[in-house]
């Protein structure tokens, strides 16, 4: 594999969806959800419900109505929080995103910096309020990841500057804080005793991992004007091919892992476990051969497949776990 090319994505790559009724119709709802960056949101909803049905299955007395309220205040809240963290990241980056996403809409010209900052302010007050009024954990979950959120990207600090800070910004949040959080938080919410299980804490090691691999892997299509604008990132320092295997590896140690933790954890299907993630690896594998470097657009189409992968995390350990 050889490096990646500087040539800009074209505007029906992988980065922005062909034109449709909605983008057509509905302009300015069509420029906020690429706002929103819609991975994050649908990879955050996903998170949500998949911790929900761990901690709902441990429940003695499981009320759907009850959880149901629980569910959709603990998302709103998180999305909420993930609209500022990406839209703020969206408002520092303007100039870098010209060059590699330019069809996010303050880097587009469809939203101002008026518009953008007007967004970022409105949802980061309603994550914490909301988070706020739904008890400790949630709130610990979201007031600290939109604080990592914030030194992630606004300047002093602006850690995305400093590789090793930025991945760690990154897979604390979505691997730790989240995990941890939001199961602690529906747990004690279906009058469980507040306690951390194995199984999610298998799931939060393998989160924690599988968006280490992410981290770096966004970096790769990103090249031309991170350098540019001085951002050193893995990619930077080693290259597109070391930093494309080096992801490829970290997720393969993350499949089997699971497929061997599924031999020791009590209270899941190790059948289902191990066939479901053999059958990802497979074809992570194949789908990651055939990925061409000098394409921007190939390794781009790769990063949105690795979080379909981290989507689908989210439904495999939950049903695992309640098939056992």
């Amino acid at each position: 594999m050889s490096q990646i090319s500087p040539e800009k994505p074209p505007l029906t790559s992988a980065y922005a969806p062909s034109p449709n009724f909605v983008q057509q119709r509905f302009p300015q709802l069509y420029a906020f959800w690429k706002f929103s960056r819609p991975h994050t949101i649908i990879g955050t909803s996903l998170s949500a419900i998949g911790l929900f049905l761990l901690a709902w299955g441990e429940s003695s007395q499981p009320s759907l109505s009850h959880g149901g309220m629980v569910l959709l205040g603990a998302i709103a809240a998180c999305l909420c929080g993930n609209v500022y963290i990406v839209g703020l990241n969206q408002l520092e980056d303007v100039a870098i995103d010209r060059v590699n996403k330019p069809h996010l809409p303050l880097a587009s010209g469809e939203f101002s910096r008026r518009q953008g900052w007007a967004i970022v302010l409105t949802t980061g007050l309603l994550a914490l309020v909301l988070s706020a009024a739904q008890g400790p954990f949630l709130m610990a979950t979201v007031w600290s990841s939109l604080l990592i959120g914030t030194a992630y990207s606004l300047p002093p600090i602006r850690l995305k500057q400093f590789p090793v800070w930025a991945a760690l910004c990154i897979f604390s949040v979505r691997g730790a804080i989240v995990n941890l959080g939001l199961f602690l938080h529906f747990n004690q919410n279906s009058g469980n005793v507040v306690r951390v299980p194995s199984e999610t804490w298998m799931l939060t090691l393998f989160i924690l991992v599988f968006t280490f691999a992410i981290a770096i892997l966004k970096d790769i299509p990103d090249m031309e004007g991170d350098r540019r604008y001085h951002i050193t990132t893995f990619t930077i320092r080693l290259g597109a091919e070391a930093v494309f295997n080096l992801a490829r590896s970290v997720l393969t140690v993350c499949y089997l892992g699971m497929i061997v933790a599924g031999l020791f954890l009590p209270n899941v299907n190790p059948v289902f476990l191990a066939a479901s993630h053999l059958l990802v690896l497979i074809g992570l594998w194949q789908r990651s051969l055939k990925v061409d470097l000098q394409h921007k657009t190939e390794v781009a189409r790769f990063y949105q497949f690795v979080w379909k992968l981290f989507f689908l995390e989210y439904l495999m350990f939950p049903i695992a776990c309640l098939l056992q």
